[in-house]
């Protein structure tokens, strides 16, 4: 009964349109090519089965329109019936006692699904008392999955954007990461939609949160009353309750009628009060039928209609789908029900933007247009945006432009998609049906045939989407096998949507023009080199993603054939030219790159025929537009849906053969514009309307390689411009009142400035105040928050000085800059880079991280530096070749990180002054320094010593456990000999790398009972190594590294690897390959069965690989092989099944036994989805490219040669 009522509606939608379509010249074709007895037998299937399961088709009223976002309440405007919730919950996070037993001190919110947590955790987060006791805060979405190593990854990435971790894939490392940023810091951290977790990864995750400060919080929300008791064993978790009636019927009046206002309608009130009865006080069914009965204010049946639906009277299944929700999607529109049911080919907590969706629904086919006038996308946006106002969807807490859908409504998508929409999940490829019409799957680092081959079952498939979360797409590359698009793929002549995005060997098939209902091709941060010519037969084309592909240097010639192409995105290219005449692509809405040409068909002109461009474009090689005539002819100040645009010559071409000036004059924008970038513009001055205070809305102006113009234009008028980016102007002498502008007195120039960075300024030697600044005025720049001044080496005088907004100040090679620097309390950063001594005597006073570099006459650093007034964490200090101390008494206060580098007569004195350093560096240093007693830092985590020539040992008091130390690496000193006597235990060390120590003969005693955390060991030309210590390796050890120690490798039976079972990474390199006497490789009880990366290279003597040993390695996928000249055989029985990924690189005699499908071993290793093979000097892939043409082009020469000898004699 439930999946008859439920899937009715989108069967008749389905049936409706399908029905719709059947007259179309499209269908027409495609019933030519089949059986018109299996269409009609299907159809008739289809229409049986309404009549047969009871289905009926669910009318709405005619007069609907779309809603419009100023209907949508935001989440965090307007909560109901949840002040005490809220007020006890406060209680907790604010209390006015801050200190607690319990640290972290967790808060979970436990609730069933829809009542409401989230929002009410948004709206905690929101509260102005939480924002302004927590500088430091992050939201996190949990979900499903509890992933370790993501969560900490997108925790540590919440609260710090910029803390570089992209290619991060090491826990700990993530791990210590977020324990230096929250180290001292009281924060609020949301995790949201926690589902399950286990102990131990609770336990795991939550070390580093421990290092904030007492006040600091965690707030939970999950379903699982378990959950909350792991994450706060002291049960302190909030239940938060269904809603009262009342709040209920509150909540549902303010979605459901105009202002809240239920009197003006008392008929639909009355009708209304008891369908909230039936919410059962559940705020998403409430707010979710509040919003689909907005629209059907004059329709009473209607309302009585969803009032006495039976589907009220169904039971909550087992995925907890709510009854509202279903009431909710059986009223949707016919054509929101497919664009709804499309949301199931997405993972749960995917995040979506709109003009993405938009445009893979219009290659579906789901936006209809009613008549010419209409734009497809303004349709889609209107779906898009009705989706939300109905609470179907929601706008991300992170992102303005993202959005993404509650589980429940979610769950509520994959049940009416049923089995037309697809998602590939863990083993359930089995379970695609010959009905199934849309495919999707996220992308792993090797996808193999074997992954799609249930594909068959699905031949008239019209979706195959490649999916992967933001974390896996900044961190990974993937591979997916030739055979997939060559073969596999070629078999769903139907497709209107293939997405094979980030993929990095990519290569379309030469048939890819077969896929004639093809609307949507997306091969976006691919490898991809080159594009079929075929690709221009795709007739129906809609959408062309090309964005990221670097490799891709030119787009098919006939382009202009794809007349339906609406979309092109070709950032991130290496496109030189453009196809020809490409203002014949009349439907071009996006074109986000277009390189100007000299000859007709590939000159500017091109543009003004698009006429409907809008959002990002980038325009290049201006230089080739002839006359300035020809600009204006590309009407881009007709074009007012542009908002990004680029504009740039070609820095080689040193000739100016026209007035660039005429040809920028010419291509002004519309006023709408909120970005403008201007690159290698070599003419002396900017026509006016750069910096025109008509231009309302840009917030962003990069002026970068201007060497010819003698002043900068006037933009200080410009009244949303946020970051500003001047970069190349050689000829500025002045920065005077012209750059501020001429405006209103009363409105102070850059009034929205964030942001200013000038850099190669080659002749600048002032900058004049505004004429309006005094000791008593705000001056200009009152918003300014970061301020770089980078290479001005001449640039002398004052700078502005009313800044007081500045956190952020960078000088960097300004010689002759003496003055002192502002003194805005706000200051938090500063760097000084080859600057006059002069800056460093008076210092902002509320520094915390100062950045010092280059100071070569300094001998000791000035008095004040470092002193008590002085708040500095953070002190790194470079290049100072004569500084011979510091401060008497070393550095005190707060100080956390220290870095010295090439510092050579640096006396580092062991005061016992360190007492809060968390990290120390010193690299090319304190040539003085012998041995570091590491007693006298008590809280130091990071260790790294680099280059310095007479170190010899570090020193530890007997029985002193190093607890804090994290990370210790000691590089390039010869004579370190010793590490502490005894052993070094620091039982939290995660990593250890000595290099270049050539009389160290041990590494430290006892390292699996002293050293049991260390995951990453590295030991580099050592050669007097010869075993590892008594005990063996930690066994939580997963990579080790060992490159040039001869006399360890000798030994390497008595290493005991094979008790290692976290080892998964094993390198082994050499750089002389005549050094290491080994023939054979690994040994059979070498290594553990859990290695899945193996790396040998420089192995001169390797003849074989060990087959015994390899055999034993189940669990290994990635084998590289380098430089071992001799080795020539691989092993008979073959590498291990689980091997995805093979590496050959300058093993001669071995390559040429594995040629593709010539070699005599190339059967052994045929089956591995990648193999790269890469020969000595063939590293370019144009060579490669060469080398097999050249057979080939010594053939075509021939023919050449014998028809010019054959045409000379039948001519003479």
């Amino acid at each position: 009964m439930a999946a008859a009522v439920v899937g009715g509606a989108f069967l008749s939608a389905t049936l409706k349109v399908l029905f719709a379509k059947m007259t179309s010249q499209e269908v027409v074709n495609f019933i030519r090519g089949r059986k018109i007895e299996e269409v009609v037998k299907t159809m008739n299937y289809l229409a049986s089965q309404i009549t047969t399961i009871g289905l009926k088709e669910v009318h709405v009223g005619r007069n609907y329109q779309s809603g419009s976002t100023t209907c949508l309440v935001a989440p965090e405007t307007i909560i109901y019936g949840r002040d005490v919730d809220e007020k006890a919950i406060l209680n907790l996070l604010l209390p006015n006692d801050v200190a607690s037993n319990n640290h972290p001190f967790v808060i979970p919110i436990v609730g069933m699904g829809g009542v409401g947590k989230t929002t009410l955790a948004r709206h905690i987060y929101n509260n102005q008392r939480v924002i302004d006791r927590f500088t430091h805060k992050a939201w996190v979405c949990v979900s499903n999955e509890f992933d370790v190593h993501n969560l900490a990854k997108n925790i540590l990435e919440a609260f710090s954007p910029q803390t570089g971790i992209a290619n991060t894939t090491n826990f700990n490392t993530i791990q210590n990461k977020l324990k230096d940023y929250l180290e001292g810091k009281e924060y609020l951290l949301i995790l949201d939609d926690v589902w399950n977790i286990k102990a131990e990864d609770w336990e795991g995750l939550s070390t580093p949160f421990k290092y904030g400060t007492s006040g600091s919080r965690i707030i939970v929300t999950t379903r699982n009353e378990n959950v909350a008791s792991i994450m706060s064993p002291v049960q302190n978790f909030h239940l938060i309750n269904k809603l009262s009636e009342e709040d209920c019927w509150l909540l549902f009046a303010n979605h459901a009628f105009e202002n809240g206002n239920s009197n003006a309608y008392p008929e639909l009130k009355k009708i209304g009060e008891e369908i909230v009865k039936k919410c059962d006080g559940l705020p998403l069914a409430a707010k979710t039928l509040g919003r689909l009965l907005h629209y059907k204010l004059e329709e009473v049946e209607e309302w009585n209609k969803i009032l006495k639906s039976e589907i009220w009277n169904l039971p909550i299944d087992e995925v907890n789908i709510l009854p509202a929700l279903r009431i909710s999607y059986n009223y949707l529109p016919l054509y929101l029900k497919r664009c709804f049911a499309y949301f199931s080919i997405f993972p749960k907590n995917y995040l979506f933007k709109k003009e993405e969706l938009v445009q893979l629904w219009m290659g579906e086919g789901f936006v209809q247009k009613h008549n010419e006038n209409e734009e497809m996308e303004v349709i889609g946006a209107k779906y898009f945006l009705d989706l939300v106002s109905r609470s179907l969807l929601q706008r991300s807490n992170g992102s303005e432009l993202c959005f993404l859908m509650h589980d429940l409504v979610h769950d509520l998508a994959k049940s009416v998609s049923g089995q037309f929409c697809f998602r590939l999940e863990g083993d359930n490829t089995n379970k695609i049906i010959d009905k199934s019409r849309h495919f999707s799957y996220l992308r792993t680092k090797y996808d193999t045939p074997e992954k799609f081959n249930a594909l068959c079952k699905a031949k008239n498939l019209r979706t195959f989407i490649s999916l992967g979360m933001k974390e896996d797409d900044e961190n990974k590359e993937f591979h997916l096998t030739k055979k997939v698009p060559h073969d596999q793929l070629l078999k769903l002549r139907f497709l209107r949507v293939l997405s094979l995005s980030h993929y990095c060997n990519i290569e379309l098939p030469e048939s890819i023009g077969d896929f004639k209902h093809l609307r949507y091709l997306d091969v976006s941060f691919t490898g991809i080199e080159r594009l079929p010519e075929s690709t221009c037969m795709l007739l129906n084309l809609q959408t062309l993603n090309l964005s990221g592909c670097k490799f891709l240097v030119k787009l098919p010639k006939k382009m202009r054939n794809l007349i339906n192409l609406r979309h092109l995105y070709i950032s991130g290219t290496s496109i030189k030219n453009m196809p020809k005449q490409m203002g014949r692509l009349q439907c071009l809405q996006t074109l986000t790159k277009f390189v100007v040409g000299k000859d007709i068909g590939f000159r500017i002109e091109e543009l003004g025929k698009l006429s409907n461009l809008l959002g990002v474009i980038v325009i290049s090689n201006l230089q080739n537009v002839i006359n300035s005539t020809n600009a204006l002819e590309a009407k881009l100040k007709d074009k007012e849906h542009l908002t990004e645009l680029t504009l740039e010559w070609d820095a080689t071409n040193g000739l100016i053969p026209h007035s660039e000036r005429d040809v920028l004059n010419n291509l002004q924008p519309h006023t709408s514009l909120t970005k403008l970038v201007i690159k290698n513009y070599n003419d002396t001055s900017f026509p006016n309307w750069v910096g025109d205070s008509s231009f309302l809305y840009i917030t962003v102006v990069h002026l970068n390689s201007c060497g010819n113009c003698s002043s900068l234009p006037s933009l200080g008028q410009l009244p949303a411009l946020q970051d500003l980016f001047i970069f190349g102007f050689d000829e500025v002498v002045t920065v005077d009142a012209d750059f501020y502008g001429s405006g209103s007195s009363t409105i102070p120039p850059f009034q929205s400035l964030k942001k200013l960075r000038f850099e190669e300024m080659s002749k600048w030697e002032k900058w004049s105040p505004y004429h309006g600044e005094g000791e008593d005025e705000g001056g200009a720049f009152p918003s300014l928050q970061e301020l770089y001044l980078v290479e001005c080496p001449k640039l002398s005088g004052s700078l502005p000085k009313h800044l007081r907004s500045l956190t952020k100040l960078e000088i960097k090679e300004c010689e002759q800059l003496e003055i002192s620097l502002p003194t805005a309390s706000s200051i938090r950063e500063l760097k000084l880079t080859n600057c006059n001594d002069a800056l460093l005597k008076k210092l902002p006073p509320t520094l915390q991280d100062l950045r010092v570099i280059g100071f070569k006459n300094l001998e000791s650093l000035p008095v004040g530096v470092m002193d008590h007034n002085h708040c500095v964490e953070k002190l790194f200090i470079f290049n100072f070749p004569v500084l011979k101390s510091f401060p008497r008494g070393g550095l005190s206060g707060p100080l956390k990180y220290l870095l010295i580098r090439h510092c050579n007569e640096l006396e580092f004195l062991m005061y016992p002054c360190y007492s809060s350093l968390v990290g120390l560096g010193i690299e090319n240093s304190c040539n003085s320094l012998k041995s570091i007693p590491l007693d006298i830092f008590p809280k130091l985590r990071y260790l790294k010593i680099k280059g310095c020539s007479n170190m010899e040992s570090l020193s530890v008091s007997e029985g002193h456990r190093r607890t804090d130390l994290l990370k210790l690496e000691i590089y390039d000193c010869p004579n370190f000999i010793a590490f502490p006597s005894g052993g070094l235990s620091a039982p939290n060390l995660s990593l250890l790398e000595v290099s270049n120590c050539s009389r160290l003969n041990s590494l430290p005693e006892n390292m699996h009972t002293f050293l049991p955390s260390v995951q990453i060991l590295t030991i580099i030309n050592c050669p007097h190594i010869e075993s590892f210590p008594e005990g063996g390796l930690p066994s939580n050890l997963i990579y080790l590294g060992i490159n040039d120690c001869k006399r360890l490798i000798c030994n390497r039976m008595e290493w005991g690897l094979q008790r290692l079972q976290s080892l998964k990474l094993l390198g082994f390199i050499n750089d002389d390959p005549d050094c290491w006497d080994v023939e054979s490789f690994p040994e059979e009880d070498l290594l553990p069965t859990t290695v899945t990366h193996l790396h040998i290279n420089g192995f001169g003597n390797l003849r074989t690989l060990d087959n015994q040993g390899l055999q034993r390695l189940t669990s290994l996928q990635h084998l590289a092989i380098g430089d071992c000249p001799k080795l020539k055989h691989m092993p008979e029985e073959g590498l291990p099944v689980s091997v995805s990924h093979i590496q050959i690189k300058e093993c001669p005699l071995l390559t040429k036994r594995l040629q593709r499908k010539k070699g005599k071993e190339w059967r052994n290793i045929a089956h591995t989805p990648l193999i790269e093979i890469i020969e000595r000097n063939r590293s370019n892939k144009a060579n490669q490219v060469f080398v097999l043409l050249a057979p080939l082009l010594i053939l075509l020469a021939f023919f050449l040669i014998y028809l010019l000898v054959f045409f000379f004699f039948f001519f003479l």
